[in-house]
This record gives C-alpha cells, structure tokens and sequence, in this order.
C-alpha cells in the first residue's frame, strides 16, 4: 500500500489544528481569555519557563541512558544539542523530517548501530514518559474532589500497578537490553514529569488560580497523552480540546482552561526556538570520556 506524500499529511495535520482551534474559539469567548491572559504575573512564567527547561534537561538525560544500553556512548552536552534540535523540528517544521526521526537518523549515521535498535530505544524513551503521565494522572483522580470520580477510585489504583507491570514485562520480553536502567529510567521519567506538573502549576500562580488546582493538573496530564497521538501538529488543537472539555467535565472555568492551555503551548514554543541554533549549525556528536 502507498503511503501518503509527507506534505498531504502535513496538510491534514494543519488542517486538523485549524479546525480544533476555530471550534473551540466557538465555544469559548476571546475576549476571556485576554482578559485573563494580560493578568498575567510575569515572574511566575518565567520560573515556569526554567522548569519546563529542567524537565527538558532531565529527559535528555533519560533518552541517554537508553543510548548508552545499545553502546552509544553519547556525551551528555552533545545528547542535549540533539535533543533541543528535536524540539525544534517537531514543533517549527513539521512538514519536514521529525525530531524523532532526525535524532535516530543522524546517531545511526555517527555510531552505525542497528536501526531496529534505535528506533526501539526511541520509542521506549517516549513510553516511559507516557507511562508517568498515566500513573501521576491516576494519582491525582483519586483526590480530585468530583463525585462521579469516587466510583472509579479502585480501578485508578489498580491502573497503576498492572501499567508499571505491563511495562515492564514489554521490556523483558522485546527489548531485554533495557532492563538494567528499567528503574532508573522510571525515576527520571517521574522527575520529568513533576518538573512539569510544577511549571503547570506556576503557570495557574501566574493567572491567578488558586482553586481547584488538582483538577487543572489533571487536564494538563490527560491532554500530555492526547497530544502524542499524531494528528495535529505539535499537538496544538488537540491539547486545547482537551483542557475544554476536561474542564467541563470536572467543573472548571473552560475559560481559564484554555487560558492555562495556551499559555503553556507558548513555554514549549518559547523554549524549542533555540533549537533553531542548531538546524544552521548541526552539533557535532562527541562521545562520552
């Protein structure tokens, strides 16, 4: 079967984010969210800013460890060069070759792994992430004050357990090579992700929120899957969908929601565009001493 041309799918994936974004400013009034918008506490977002940064930092960190299991002895500095380019290639040039992509394209080139093995740590990179997403989001619905939430209590508990399992013995079965750094991998994805619950968090300082907080958390780790799933581009539509209708559904001010939404879409962008240094002047990938 023939694949569809990359510009036909980068056309569809706007096209998606267009529409998200025009439905949801059908629901929502503008004129709100800029109100809201211009009360912002600039000091808040720039600490947020720094941590969304640490959480970057970490996760280059994590991504790593996975290289150093299939024998790429990649330098700290050089991994988070590479890893900022990525940024900036999945959020500035997604008609273009992915971040994803190019990081595995351009380590096969250096190191000449197996790409079979590059692409695996690659992915289990991501799910590692995506799995403390799910755990932290079953966390906070256990003592998010929603009624309809208290009858789910036992199945969120039960979630974490059997997706820790599950990802574990996914590890052991198909890609045994990663199991020496499983934990250690687990606790930098967990750091990463409370470094962005943080930033989250200040972000609702900076706007002036300080009710219902868990509830917003909630939203923002939900909307952090959703966002992975590749039909929009750089999740923009879908992340804003997310946080309309986890607000409604969790009795929240949709208004603020989407205020918060925004706002953290502006940190990512704020901090991928110096990603754009190394698409004119490529890292060189140095080896660890």
């Amino acid at each position: 079967m023939t694949k569809p041309p990359k510009h036909l799918l980068t056309a569809l994936k706007i096209s998606i984010s267009a529409i998200l974004i025009y439905f949801i400013f059908t629901k929502i009034d503008s004129k709100e969210i800029g109100t809201v918008l211009k009360k912002v506490n600039l000091l808040y977002v720039a600490v947020a800013v720094l941590l969304f940064v640490l959480s970057k930092v970490i996760a280059s960190i994590r991504l790593n460890l996975y290289f150093h299991q299939i024998n790429i002895s990649l330098s700290e500095k050089s991994n988070l060069k590479l890893y900022l380019l990525g940024m900036f290639y999945n959020l500035f040039l997604p008609g273009g070759i992915g971040g994803d992509a190019y990081k595995g394209y351009v380590i096969k080139k250096k190191f000449k792994v197996a790409t079979k093995k590059v692409v695996s740590v690659l992915v289990l990179d991501r799910l590692s992430g995506l799995l403390l997403l799910f755990i932290y989001a079953c966390i906070l619905a256990l003592f998010v004050q929603i009624d309809w939430l208290q009858d789910f209590k036992l199945l969120f508990i039960l979630a974490i357990f059997l997706s820790i399992i599950t990802f574990w013995f996914l590890n052991k079965k198909f890609f045994r090579y990663t199991l020496p750094i499983f934990w250690t991998s687990f606790m930098f994805s967990a750091l990463v992700q409370i470094a962005q619950l943080a930033s989250i968090l200040l972000l609702l300082k900076a706007l002036g929120i300080n009710t219902d907080i868990l509830g917003y958390l909630l939203i923002f780790l939900i909307s952090s899957i959703v966002s992975v799933i590749p039909l929009t581009i750089g999740g923009i539509g879908s992340r804003e969908v997310t946080f309309f209708y986890g607000a409604t559904l969790l009795n929240l001010n949709e208004t603020v929601s989407i205020s918060v939404s925004m706002l953290f879409f502006l940190v990512t962008a704020f901090v991928s565009l110096f990603g754009i240094f190394y698409h004119f002047k490529k890292p060189i990938l140095e080896k660890k001493d």
